[in-house]
């Protein structure tokens, strides 16, 4: 093992004790201090200095099937992290490298060299490897370029406009030559920041009155895509202002998580008959493969300016999860991310 700078004898990391019904309670989470991990052969150990916290952890906290697997219970639990190698036992990993990772929600990891990803602080700042340039902006891109089919002169809808996701869907639409860019979100100064400084052609806060009108008022000619965050009366909503071949990238459905009864399916899916519409959901982790792609065409419109990103930073571990339930309440604007100290 290569040589290690002084290390506490414990780290701090968030275990689920018990399995959320509803919204997420205190009480079903709690910080525990355990003993600092040492890394394995192969494997490094990583002082954490960036942790995401992301809508789909949501799911992770039941017990039911899903696409990722459930948060185990009285174990740390797992997210997005960025930071610095403190101690490697591994090839080609050194110590005071910084890598991407997915050992998060705790202030040290211990994790596969394999699964670490190298970044670079130098090209761009630490946390936005998390978010714009991380599992974030490959989600905005994938879903729209490759699941929703996006071409040149559409016309694009995007719910959850002004969070991680949306707000990069917005404006990789309008970099690529949509017609007009809608988007939805939930506070008029969301809706200004969306067309004042992300470049949205309107938007509309969808408290303010039924979606459906709003959308039709914002699209008067309809959308050809819809880039769904919400699910409920913004799909709804989406599908009939839908155009003849229009295509729907079903990402999130943030609106429905904390349900404790079935939510209502869309009432009107007669109408992609009609359309010849499609409705298709995606998960990021099937479209790695345009990574490389993604870095090469978004990393310069970041760098440039003409790719503008959001975080909204909580500072230290033990606010983890009150950062992760602000993400449920929709306190963010743009990415959620805890700063470690």
């Amino acid at each position: 093992m290569s040589d290690t700078p002084t290390l506490p004898a414990t780290s701090r990391e968030w275990h689920l004790l018990s399995r959320p019904v509803g919204w997420p309670k205190p009480e079903d989470f709690a910080l525990v201090e355990a003993a600092l991990p040492q890394p394995a052969e192969g494997q490094v150990l990583v002082r954490n200095e960036y942790l995401s916290v992301d809508p789909y952890m949501r799911g992770r906290m039941s017990a039911a099937k899903s696409y990722a697997a459930p948060y185990e219970l009285n174990k740390p639990m797992q997210g997005g992290a960025v930071g610095q190698v403190v101690a490697s036992n591994a090839e080609g990993v050194a110590v005071g490298d910084h890598v991407l990772h997915f050992g998060g929600w705790r202030e040290y990891a211990a994790v596969d060299a394999a699964q670490a990803v190298k970044v670079d602080p130098d090209a761009a700042p630490l946390s936005a490897y998390l978010g714009v340039l991380g599992m974030t902006g490959l989600t905005a891109y994938a879903g729209l370029l490759r699941t929703a089919s996006f071409k040149e002169g559409d016309a694009v809808f995007v719910s959850g406009a002004a969070g991680a996701v949306g707000s990069q869907v917005g404006q990789i639409a309008r970099l690529k030559g949509a017609s007009r860019v809608i988007g939805s979100a939930g506070s008029d100064e969301k809706v200004k920041l969306l067309v004042d400084e992300y470049g949205f052609d309107a938007a509309f806060n969808y408290k303010n009155g039924p979606v459906s009108e709003q959308l039709r008022a914002a699209a008067p000619d309809g959308i050809d895509v819809y880039f769904d965050n919400v699910g409920g009366d913004h799909l709804e909503a989406a599908i009939g202002s839908l155009n003849q071949g229009g295509r729907i990238a079903v990402c999130g459905m943030i609106s429905v998580y904390n349900n404790t009864e079935p939510a209502p399916g869309p009432r009107n899916l007669a109408r992609l008959i009609q359309t010849r519409g499609r409705i298709e959901g995606f998960l990021v982790g099937d479209h790695y493969d345009l990574q490389p792609q993604f870095v090469r065409e978004v990393g310069p419109w970041v760098r440039e300016g003409r790719l503008k990103y959001r975080e909204t930073v909580v500072e230290g571990v033990e606010n983890t999860l009150e950062a992760f339930l602000g993400v449920l309440r929709g306190d963010n604007t743009g990415k959620m991310i805890v700063k470690l100290g």
